[in-house]
């Protein structure tokens, strides 16, 4: 094997962020468009709209490398207790009126407290190491003022990492490494996995706090304790306000960090910009250590259930630029139970 194609994939294993084990920690994955699903950083979220939404997401990361990350999920989560059709800042349009004129600002109240559980089954996969998560979560809505609502929620449920030695290609490498076992026995574990979230929200701004992978601990691929990956808390400080250009489009900026130790982070900057609720388009900065880049994003609600997004991502990460490529992302959307039978979905950010 050459000496390139090895760097490769080491670069993989070590540096690869969906399956982060850079200095033995395990970081949750990247999204290029977490802000159309907040859901997935932030049990807090759950049940905050007025229908069941159901989210399928595809991302292929770093398409120049052979086995690169992909991350695929299924999310979904509803109110419970919700018996009115007030909306966040992210909501589809109320029938009759204009989705985002400045009546839907001036007019909103928030809603009742109510309650809200939700689901989510992710994979993520780079090479030959496996992790998927399965969890379930719940989350309280309560209004401060007339204006302003706050809910807290919390997730649990399971995490699995393996590694599968068939598919290494050693090369000249020496394949007995203690690191990862001698045989395909030994190396997959079974971790807790638990969540907790605030998010500050009303009809022009949210501000999101949460942590995952709040359990630490080590899943080691063999017997031997000084090997293995360690689960650290990952931490995620979200915001976005929405404006007005004119009567017909809106304006989304909005902003997350991601921190998780060793001394690792990522800060991600959006702006969203809306047309009603028939499409919109965007872009985003990533700085980080690891995966650096920029994207365009672009979507589109085809009706009152159904939306569909896409992102592509460059990578400017100087440790990775030679050999990732690009980034593409797809997200679907369904919406279950709307209420109000518009044409268009009610809640996008």
């Amino acid at each position: 094997m050459e000496y390139g194609q090895a760097m490769k994939k080491l670069i993989l294993v070590f540096m690869g962020c969906s399956i982060s084990v850079l200095s033995f920690s395990q970081a949750k994955p990247f999204y290029t468009q977490y802000i159309l699903n907040n859901y997935i950083l932030n049990p807090a979220v759950t049940g905050i709209e007025n229908y069941t939404d159901v989210k399928i997401s595809y991302r292929n990361q770093w398409t120049g490398i052979n086995g690169a990350p992909i991350t695929t999920y299924a999310s979904v989560h509803g109110p419970i207790g919700k018996n009115d059709y007030k909306t966040s800042a992210t909501s589809f349009e109320v029938p009759g009126k204009n989705p985002r004129g400045k009546s839907f600002m001036e007019e909103y109240t928030v809603s009742d407290p109510h309650h809200g559980v939700g689901f989510v089954a992710l994979n993520d996969k780079a090479g030959y190491i496996n992790r998927w998560s399965v969890y379930g979560s719940y989350a309280y809505h309560k209004p401060l003022t007339t204006k302003m609502t706050l809910s807290a929620g919390f997730s649990g449920g399971f995490s699995s990492v393996s590694l599968d030695r068939s598919k290494i290609d050693w090369g000249n490498l020496d394949p007995n490494d203690p690191a990862i076992g001698y045989a395909n026995n030994e190396i997959k574990k079974i971790k807790p996995e638990m969540g907790a979230g605030l998010w500050l929200y009303g009809a022009r701004y949210y501000v999101g706090l949460s942590a995952l992978n709040i359990i630490p601990g080590k899943a080691s691929f063999v017997k031997n304790d000084k090997y293995g990956t360690y689960f650290t808390p990952n931490y995620f400080l979200t915001a976005g306000y929405r404006f007005m250009i004119n009567d017909d489009v809106s304006a989304l900026p909005s902003m997350m960090v991601q921190f998780w130790k060793p001394q690792l982070y990522g800060i991600h900057a959006n702006a969203k910009f809306q047309y009603r609720d028939n499409f919109w388009v965007g872009g985003s900065y990533r700085y980080s250590d690891l995966v650096a880049g920029y994207s365009a994003m672009a979507g589109i609600n085809v009706s009152n259930t159904f939306n569909v997004s896409y992102a592509y991502e460059n990578a400017t990460t100087s440790r990775l630029r030679t050999y990732t490529k690009n980034t593409h992302e797809i997200v679907i959307g369904f919406i279950l139970g709307n209420k109000f039978g518009d044409t268009c979905p009610r809640n996008v950010w």
